[in-house]
């Protein structure tokens, strides 16, 4: 909890930080830049431990002089959701990347449409 000036007391919020794993960061750190939107693999992450603070850049300033400071790759995930992936320039927007359906697990979780039938002749 943190107070106001006023002396009334607030709650920062939690942001979750998610490791990359170190067999992932080698090739994290020599792939080219990418503008936009990234895309991370839930595989290649393992969660660490939950952060107070003000902003994902609060966050990482008091992760920075402790005995595990945020590394190139890691994710900050705030309590609504938000990624944001930490990178050579800051921090920039990410979202896990969510595996396609095989073609025959859709067909059976996902109700076939049918026509209704014909009544008085009228379709």
């Amino acid at each position: 909890m943190a107070k106001h000036s006023r002396g009334e007391r607030y709650s920062l919020p939690v942001y979750r930080v998610h490791r990359l794993k170190e067999s992932a960061r080698q090739q994290f750190r020599w792939a080219p830049h990418t503008i936009g939107l990234s895309i991370a693999r839930p595989k290649d992450y393992e969660f660490s431990r939950e952060v107070e603070a003000r902003s994902h850049y609060a966050a990482w300033l008091d992760l920075k002089d402790s005995s595990d400071p945020l590394q190139l790759g890691d994710i900050f995930e705030s309590s609504d959701g938000d990624l944001r992936i930490y990178k050579f320039v800051g921090f920039e927007q990410v979202q896990w990347q969510v595996p396609e359906a095989k073609p025959g697990i859709a067909a059976i979780t996902e109700p076939q449409a049918t026509e209704p039938p014909a009544q008085n002749g009228v379709v």
